[in-house]
């Protein structure tokens, strides 16, 4: 009986390094720099939800959440 290995992942193709870590100096990032890029990060995201979302995607919503046989009434 012949019997398949699980393949190993191909580190080679993996987009980051799997011992990339907060503490490893090799990542280039020191824990400062990531705390100003996440006080950043969370500044756009929550000016991105105060502008709440557009009536046209606020309308495809309620159809998609609409029972099929429901989409002709009101």
């Amino acid at each position: 009986m012949n019997q398949m290995k699980p393949r190993k992942p191909d580190k080679s193709q993996s987009p980051m390094p799997s011992d990339t870590t907060v503490d490893n100096p090799k990542s280039g990032l020191d824990r400062e720099i990531q705390a100003k890029i996440g006080q950043k990060l969370r500044a756009m995201y929550d000016d991105i939800v105060q502008e709440g979302v557009p009536e046209r995607f606020a309308e495809l919503l309620r159809k998609l959440d609409k029972p099929s046989g429901e989409e002709g009434q009101p």
